[in-house]
C-alpha cells in the first residue's frame, strides 16, 4: 500500500532559509485573473531580493514550481529569472509534483546545497489556476484533424455534414487535472472516501473550515501576515493587498446549508469545507553557511530533514502521515516534540482524517508499522493562521507557502521545531523538519 524507501541522511553541510516572501492569494472568480504564473513570481520575487541587500545575480540557481505551465511562459521559472533581472547566465527550472511542487522546489535546492552543488538559492512556487485552459474535448480535436486534411470542395463538405456543436462544447483543464487517471477519481472524491474510513462526520468537516476561515481573519487583523505577504500591482494600476478568500463571518449554520459537490446527497465534502482555487506566488531564498557569511545574511531557520512518501490514490489525502511520521521516527520525536504543525488544508475532511490516523491503532500498526499509535495533534498546534480552506490552494506555491509559514508563525511565537507538510494527488506527499534560529 505504501512507499516509503529513502535512507536517514548522512551528516551534510547544515541548509539555512533566509528569508521568505509570498503574495496575496487571489480568489478565481471565472475568468483570468490579472496575473499569470510568471507575474506573480516576479512582483514577489523583487522585494525578497531587495531586502535581503542581494544583487539578482548572486544567485546559484532558481527553482519554481508549477502545475498549470501556462504556454506563453513554458518554464516559468527561467522566463521569471530572467525578468527579475537575475543575467543570461542564471541556470533556472521548473518542478512539478502536483500540490507538492512549492516544497519540492525548497527540497532541490536543500540537497544541491546540503551536498555541496550551490550556495545560494531562490526556491519558490507560482500558480495561477484562473489561467487553466479550456480543452477541446476528442471528437472536436478529431473531427478538425479531419477537416484540415480534406482535399477539394466536396471532401470538405462530407466534413462539414459530420459536424456536430455540442463536440465542441469547451472542458476546464483544471478539471481534469484534479482527476486521477488510475483510480478515475477526482481530488475531492478521495476526500470522501478517508472520510468516510475515518468516521469524519459533515458537521466536523464544516466546524473545521469555519476554524480556519477565523484564524486567517484574526491573523490578518492583528498584523501577522505582514512581513510575509508582498503587494501585487495589476497592469491598470489595481493593488492587492491580502487574501480574499477568508470569510471571517462563516459560520457552521451558513456552511451547514451547502450541498455535497462529488457525493450527493450524503457527502461530507462542499464547496464551503474544501480549499480555494486560487492565484499565488511564494518564495524562500535558501543559504550554505559560506553565503551567510560572505552576504552577511540573517538566516531564520535551518531545514533539518525531509521527506516523501506514496501510496494508493485512492486514500491519497493520507499520505501526509507516512512523511510525517517518518520524520519523528528518523529524529526520534514524539507528537509533543512538534511545537507547530502546517498541514496543508486541501480538504477539511482529510484533515480531520490524517488526525484520526495518527491517532489509530489500526492504521499505526498496517502502514506506519507501530505497536502504539502515535496519538493526535493538538488542534492549537495545527495551521494556527488558518489555511488553504480560507486563503486558497495555487496547488504549485502551497508547500512553499506552508514552510515559509511555518517558520514566521514560530518566530512569533518564540518556538523552536516544526513540520510542514502536504497530500499530493496522485497518492503521494511531502514533510520537512524546521528548526529556527
Amino acid at each position: 500500500m505504501v512507499s516509503q524507501s529513502q535512507s536517514q541522511p548522512a551528516e551534510h553541510r547544515p541548509v539555512y532559509i533566509v528569508d521568505g516572501a509570498r503574495t496575496p492569494f487571489l480568489k478565481a472568480r471565472g475568468r483570468p485573473g490579472p496575473f499569470t504564473p510568471v507575474d506573480l513570481a516576479v512582483q514577489c520575487g523583487r522585494p525578497l531580493i531587495m531586502r535581503n541587500n542581494l544583487s539578482p545575480d548572486v544567485f546559484d540557481q532558481v527553482i519554481l514550481g508549477c502545475v498549470n505551465v501556462i504556454s506563453e511562459e513554458m518554464n516559468p521559472a527561467r522566463v521569471a529569472a530572467l525578468r527579475l533581472g537575475m543575467g543570461e547566465a542564471m541556470p533556472a527550472f521548473t518542478v512539478q509534483i502536483n500540490c507538492g511542487s512549492g516544497m519540492q522546489s525548497i527540497d532541490t535546492a536543500y540537497k544541491y546545497i546540503r551536498d555541496g552543488g550551490a550556495d545560494l538559492i531562490l526556491a519558490g512556487g507560482a500558480e495561477a489556476l484562473s489561467h487553466s485552459p479550456l480543452l477541446l474535448q476528442q471528437n472536436a480535436v478529431n473531427w478538425l484533424a479531419d477537416f484540415q486534411r480534406a482535399k477539394g470542395i466536396g471532401s470538405r463538405l462530407g466534413s462539414l455534414t459530420r459536424f456536430r456543436p455540442a463536440d465542441f462544447k469547451p472542458v476546464i483543464g483544471l478539471e481534469r487535472g484534479l482527476t486521477d487517471p488510475i483510480v478515475e477519481l477526482n481530488m475531492g472524491q478521495t476526500a470522501e472516501v478517508i472520510g468516510q474510513l475515518f468516521n469524519v462526520t459533515r458537521a466536523q468537516a464544516d466546524e473545521y473550515a469555519v476554524s480556519s476561515h477565523h484564524r486567517l481573519a484574526r491573523a490578518q487583523k492583528e498584523g501577522w501576515l505582514e512581513n510575509e505577504v508582498v503587494p501585487l500591482i495589476s497592469r491598470d494600476g489595481k493593488m492587492y493587498t491580502s487574501d480574499d478568500g477568508v470569510r471571517p463571518d462563516s459560520s457552521v449554520e451558513h456552511l451547514s446549508t451547502l450541498k455535497p459537490v462529488f457525493e450527493r446527497p450524503y457527502g461530507k465534502v462542499t464547496a464551503g469545507n474544501s480549499s480555494q482555487i486560487t492565484d499565488g506566488a511564494s518564495w524562500v531564498i535558501l543559504a550554505s553557511e559560506e553565503a551567510v557569511k560572505k552576504y552577511k545574511l540573517e538566516p531564520r531557520a535551518v531545514i533539518a530533514d525531509s521527506y516523501w512518501s506514496a501510496l494508493d490514490p485512492e486514500i491519497m489525502g493520507l499520505a501526509p502521515v507516512l512523511s510525517a511520521s517518518e520524520l519523528l521516527k528518523r529524529g526520534k520525536f514524539s507528537l509533543e516534540d512538534i511545537d507547530l504543525w502546517e498541514l496543508n488544508e486541501a480538504f477539511a475532511t482529510q484533515v480531520l482524517a490524517c488526525l484520526a490516523a495518527w491517532d489509530d491503532a489500526d492504521f499505526s500498526r498496517l502502514a506506519l508499522g507501530r505497536d502504539e499509535p502515535y496519538g493526535r495533534i493538538d488542534r492549537e498546534k495545527l495551521n494556527v493562521d488558518g489555511g488553504a480552506v480560507s486563503l486558497g490552494h495555487p496547488v504549485g506555491t502551497s508547500g512553499n507557502r506552508i514552510v515559509l509559514h511555518l517558520i514566521n508563525a514560530m518566530h512569533r511565537q518564540g518556538l523552536k521545531r516544526g513540520i510542514a507538510t502536504e497530500c499530493i494527488g496522485g497518492g503521494q506527499s511531502g514533510a520537512m523538519l524546521i528548526e529556527t534560529l
